[in-house]
């Protein structure tokens, strides 16, 4: 075994690295940029390195600078996580031919499978099934859109580089081709470096189900069952789950069978992932399943797996890369109950999955794990650090398994609830209206469940008033007044000729909220909301929601949803005028990717003005209302969130 290792990475997943190699004696060494100085995975490492500045590009995905780090401390093998460099088979052979190993597969096996057109070639040859497109090198455009004719629309392009959903459109109508198939290729330019793409089958109603395969140096394979990735937006992941809810034994003989092929093929060595795309229309078959891609790494999903095996995966990697046998013989790995992740994110659901930054100033996970089920929470941050737009936005990933999947449902369900995130957006609501949606908890899932039912998924209703009251009680701090708090200084206590009150302004949205809260003499509350909303008795602060006070803000929580609401400085001056509807804000840091209008143009409400480039994706900034532009964002321009992207001459009419 190793003495000690590098991680090639940040976040969760490094720590999830550490923790395995503390678990088997072995030293590490974090990487971090700028923005990381501070984080979790470095505090957690033996030793770390500063390797550059925050951007990506000048960080972590400098391969030389990681190597230098390696050799300058004394690793011995480089641990690549999953993103960054993982998957670059040139970086690689940078790290074998500095002498040092890579825990991971060859660069040979990832160039077999780094490009999806070759990588179905190559299954095709291995007997492996392959959905139907087009997956050849040429690029024109008027080939293209003849073969998506020739397949059937609807198709799918994707970029031929990369995953996670980026460079990838769905297509229903030739007339649509064209447009969607430039903005496939600018996407897939700036996730990969490459635009090139290919072109397949849509299926109506697709399952995305994965085989988790590991092999070692001495020409051994073995599979660890499936996992289902289906509950997905925009392409990426939202909660996986294992196993695969319908599998039959015939599929899953043949799927696994398939991907053992598929392993075997490239002489694969490590952990690796198949990804087959599966026919949901009806109960799934045999013969109905087909090869997507390869993912020649660690996924973000693999405790799902690890739960229902029980197997360390990041100890297989480590022992396997240190010139091991596989840990376990096929008829050894068994599953086991059922587990769910679903991963908590720094995103605005109901902004079409936008992601948000800020800083974590209240994040708080259940003590303990649901009855009947066992908990993991992997994440890289803890309270107070800030989520940067450098970076993907993911805060934990929430795991639990219980003896099926009802009861492990459940659990997920019990676990979000308790889950308290404020200081950022979050989408632990949306997490759990999917978890507790009739399709989903039926198993009855597909690629576009989320899609079809997105409206409702990411209504949030109203605060109660119970809510606003426990807004109200924070905001005032009399939710923090305890029995040997000082009578002086607090608002509870005595009061010789008339009840103690303050009043209370408040911001929910659009909304402001007038409350008066007094405090009576045995120690309990009343709450006075103005109209809409109704007197409050707060007999017992123990059974009223939970809340949190960070800087002008508290946050209530009610099962999975946290209200924020604003406090407003009475100190301050009101500026309502800046948000008027002159003007159009960036709703998220980002690259002015392309211009749609200019200065002068009358414009609809709804039509499209400009694409904002963030975390690689490409996102379309319309029109709020009618009205003729008087400025626009240039195209390169780098913007934070807040700044005015267009400027209009008339008012919203």
């Amino acid at each position: 075994m190793f003495g000690k290792i590098l991680i090639a990475n940040r976040g969760e997943i490094a720590c999830r690295v550490i923790r395995t190699a503390r678990k088997l004696g072995v030293r590490t060494v974090a990487v971090y940029s700028d923005a990381d100085a501070r984080a979790l995975h470095v505090e957690m490492a033996d030793e770390a390195v500063h390797i550059g500045p925050s951007p990506v590009g000048d960080s972590y995905l400098r391969g030389d600078r990681i190597i230098a780090a390696a050799l300058a401390t004394g690793a011995e093998a480089i641990h690549p996580g999953y993103g960054f460099l993982s998957e670059n088979p040139d970086f690689v052979d940078q790290v074998t031919a500095a002498g040092l190993i890579f825990i991971g597969p060859s660069a040979a096996s990832i160039r077999a499978m780094g490009l999806k057109d070759a990588a179905k070639r190559l299954m095709e040859k291995a007997g492996v099934p392959v959905v139907p497109g087009y997956h050849g090198e040429a690029q024109e455009i008027v080939l293209l859109a003849t073969k998506a004719r020739e397949i059937g629309y609807p198709v799918l392009i994707k970029a031929r580089a990369g995953g996670g959903g980026k460079g990838m459109r769905r297509v229903d109508h030739p007339d649509d081709f064209s447009e969607a198939l430039s903005g496939a290729r600018r996407e897939a330019k700036a996730a990969f470096g490459d635009d090139r793409v290919l072109v397949e089958k849509y299926v109506d109603k697709p399952r995305h189900i994965e085989v988790q395969v590991f092999g070692d140096n001495f020409g051994n394979v073995v599979h660890l069952f499936e996992r289902d990735c289906s509950a997905q937006r925009r392409h990426q992941k939202v909660i996986e789950e294992a196993p695969a809810p319908g599998m039959t034994p015939a599929l899953r003989k043949a799927m696994t069978e398939a991907a053992l092929k598929a392993a075997k093929a490239i002489s694969y060595s490590g952990a690796g992932t198949i990804e087959f795309i599966v026919d949901g229309s009806e109960a799934l078959k045999a013969d109905r399943f087909w090869f997507m891609e390869m993912n020649t790494r660690l996924q973000v999903e693999h405790p799902v797996t690890e739960m229902v095996t029980g197997v360390d995966l990041v100890e297989w990697q480590l022992r396997v890369a240190a010139g091991e046998k596989l840990p376990k013989a096929q008829n050894e790995i068994a599953l086991a109950g059922h587990a769910f992740e679903a991963r908590i994110y720094a995103e605005d659901a109901a902004k079409g999955f936008l992601p948000a930054t800020g800083t974590l100033y209240h994040l708080k996970f259940p003590d303990t794990p649901p009855e009947d089920a066992a908990m993991r929470i992997e994440t890289g941050v803890r309270s107070g650090d800030a989520i940067s737009p450098f970076y993907d936005p993911m805060i934990a990933k929430l795991v639990v398994h219980a003896r099926d999947r009802t009861t492990a449902l459940g659990a997920l369900r019990k676990a979000l609830a308790r889950t308290e995130v404020a200081g950022s957006t979050v989408n632990t609501a949306f997490l759990a209206a999917l978890a507790a949606d009739a399709d989903f908890a039926a198993g009855d899932i597909d690629t576009g469940l989320i899609g079809r039912h997105q409206d409702a998924l990411v209504a949030v209703p109203a605060p109660s008033d119970e809510a606003i009251a426990a807004a109200a009680l924070a905001a005032t701090d009399a939710s923090t007044a305890g029995p040997a708090a000082d009578p002086w200084c607090s608002l509870a206590g005595y009061a010789h000729f008339h009840t103690l009150a303050r009043r209370t302004r408040l911001r929910y949205g659009e909304e402001n909220i007038l409350a008066r809260v007094s405090a009576r003499p045995d120690g309990r509350f009343q709450v006075a909301l103005e109209a809409p909303h109704d007197a409050l008795n707060a007999h017992d602060l123990r059974s009223m929601p939970r809340s949190a006070r960070w800087p002008g803000h508290v946050t209530v929580f009610e099962g999975a949803v946290g209200y924020t609401f604003t406090v407003p400085d009475p100190l301050a001056k009101a500026d309502e005028a800046a948000a008027a509807s002159d003007s159009l804000r960036a709703p998220m840091p980002g690259l002015v990717k392309l211009v749609r209008a200019a200065a002068g143009d009358a414009v609809i409400k709804g039509q499209p003005l400009l694409i904002l480039e963030a975390m690689k994706m490409e996102h379309t900034i319309a029109a709020p209302h009618d009205g003729v532009i008087a400025e626009i964002a240039a195209e390169g321009a780098q913007v934070s969130d807040g700044t005015v992207l267009v400027r209009f001459e008339d008012a919203r009419g």
